[in-house]
């Protein structure tokens, strides 16, 4: 079967588990996330799309919007590419307990589907070996709802693992920041609210941050047996998400 496409991965510490210290975990070098346009685009310029960009945007665009709302209606959805559904996280006590906000959430979880799942066999995975020593984000954990990579919930605490991590320096630009990704108006962790500061995991209280979605970001000057002239800056490539 011939390769059709290609993916690029650093090999990182495994800092997620601690039954082999010398293990590793690939991180695949992220491209830069593509719109709904730019995937419209690509279709008529590569794939030969038998419509306009901006037509096929706009139906893509009203797929999603009806999709969203018949998931908020509680069906699930397979796309064949995909499969959507709507879930209820947290405990109930009893079987007369009513669902409460402040206890639990709603999630929607998306995984892969049969055609996408056919398309593994066509990707080689090249791995570029060892990453450099840097500051890394590998996994987020919203210790309220369980969710990784995925949802925050303001006033609770978030499990921040991944390596040479730790908050130090005198640098202003030194901290925990959630930046919004519409306004890009960033928030800072207050330097009180973060639990734990270790190299390999942070524990923070999330700060008090309107509905939207964020991308985290972590500047420090820590390295190890020195500190840094110059502060370094570990993005989480996965965006997350106040509801």
């Amino acid at each position: 079967m011939p390769i059709l496409h290609k993916i690029k991965a650093y090999l990182y510490d495994n800092v997620l588990t601690k039954d082999n210290p010398n293990d590793y975990i690939a991180r695949t070098v992220s491209e830069r996330p593509l719109t709904v346009q730019q995937i419209c685009e690509a279709a008529v310029n590569r794939g030969g799309a038998d419509v306009s960009a901006s037509a096929m945007a706009h139906a893509t665009e009203l797929f999603l919007k009806e999709m969203a709302y018949q998931l908020c209606d509680g069906y699930s959805v397979n796309t064949g590419y995909f499969t959507a559904s709507t879930t209820i996280r947290g405990v109930f006590d009893s079987p007369s307990e009513t669902f409460n906000k402040d206890k639990h959430s709603i999630i929607f979880q998306f995984n892969q589907g049969e055609k996408l799942r056919a398309e593994i066999p066509n990707i080689e995975v090249n791995i570029l070996g060892i990453a450099d020593a840097s500051t890394v984000i590998l996994q987020v954990k919203d210790v309220k709802s369980g969710s990784v990579n995925d949802l925050l919930t303001p006033g609770r605490n978030l499990r921040i693992s991944g390596s040479k991590l730790k908050i130090a320096g005198d640098d202003p630009a030194v901290g925990i920041f959630f930046t919004d990704t519409v306004s890009q108006a960033s928030t800072q962790v207050e330097v009180s609210d973060i639990v734990t500061n270790n190299p390999s995991e942070l524990m923070v209280v999330i700060p008090a941050l309107p509905a939207g979605t964020y991308q985290l970001k972590v500047v420090t000057q820590f390295s190890g047996s020195m500190m840094l002239k110059e502060p370094r800056t570990a993005l989480l490539d996965k965006v997350l998400t106040v509801q």
